[in-house]
């Protein structure tokens, strides 16, 4: 088992953080974006102060970058962290793509699959030559698909997969998962489809990297921890989407929390924020 940290360099103290959490054996931190910060800025500043704690971004968004950019920047990290980068890739979700990059959701299932094929092709030195559902690469009359001049290099690539079809994608070709809206109890709603996608790869679940973030806490009252985090639950399920696009709500829902997801998202929807919270359950 690897233990891992994140961070997402709004604080003066993160980068202390993680080389204390390096020098303790910690073996890896993963770097996140949504709508402020980047992830792959920060790794690049983390990689030049560290020296063997592993560099993951968790997540960067597929559709804000060109999965040719995406390929050159994970290259870029490979070399200046001497191969201790790790590429985590996730949709996101119309929200964050329409909202604030100001392009169209794509497909998340062809994106996500299209991309990581882009990625490796470039990263193994290949020469691009794509023709997808979402990505054409090079396009029509542009000639011949390029080669990158960057060394080739091995990146390995984790995908965010919250439904049952990401689920499958990403036990077929993915070399680890980042869980997500996770219950302990409904595991095997999330590692059937792993088993099912790694299957049809030739796969076991045991060739998958599964990494979980975990939230730790010390209090007496499970009641008060509960309710401290519900806020941003409820954004979380009222906000990130409609209800047919929100992936966290749709993955509560799978594993049993259905009437209650229906609940915090008409509540959100209403504008009734403090309601929406306090229907969360504390489970």
């Amino acid at each position: 088992m690897r233990v891992a940290i994140a961070v997402d360099m709004s604080s003066d103290d993160d980068a202390r953080f993680v080389l204390e959490a390096e020098r303790l054996g910690v073996d890896a931190v993963w770097v996140p974006e949504a709508w402020g910060y980047d992830a792959l800025t920060p790794l690049a500043f983390l990689a030049a102060r560290s020296e063997r704690i592993g560099l993951v971004s968790g997540i960067v968004q597929v559709g804000a970058r060109t999965p040719a950019m995406l390929a050159m920047q994970a290259m870029s990290l490979q070399r200046l962290s001497g191969g201790r980068f790790e590429l985590g890739l996730g949709s996101s979700g119309p929200r964050i793509m329409e909202a604030w990059h100001g392009v169209a959701f794509p497909p998340p299932i062809p994106a996500m699959r299209e991309t990581i094929e882009i990625v490796r092709s470039a990263a193994a030195g290949e020469r691009l030559d794509h023709r997808g559902e979402v990505y054409s690469v090079p396009l029509d009359g542009a000639g011949r698909g390029i080669r990158s001049s960057a060394s080739p290099t091995e990146v390995p690539i984790h995908i965010a997969a919250l439904g049952p079809r990401m689920l499958e994608l990403t036990g077929e070709c993915a070399d680890g998962w980042l869980g997500n809206a996770f219950i302990a109890e409904h595991a095997e709603v999330f590692l059937e489809p792993l088993r099912r996608g790694a299957r049809r790869a030739g796969r076991e679940l045991s060739d998958i990297a599964v990494t979980m973030p975990v939230a730790v806490e010390f209090d007496d009252d499970l009641e008060r921890v509960g309710r401290k985090h519900a806020d941003g639950y409820a954004f979380t399920i009222g906000a990130m989407g409609p209800p047919d696009r929100n992936f966290y709500g749709q993955a509560f829902a799978r594993q049993g929390f259905a009437e209650e997801v229906q609940v915090v998202s008409d509540l959100w929807s209403q504008g009734r924020r403090k309601e929406a919270a306090a229907a969360v359950p504390i489970e």
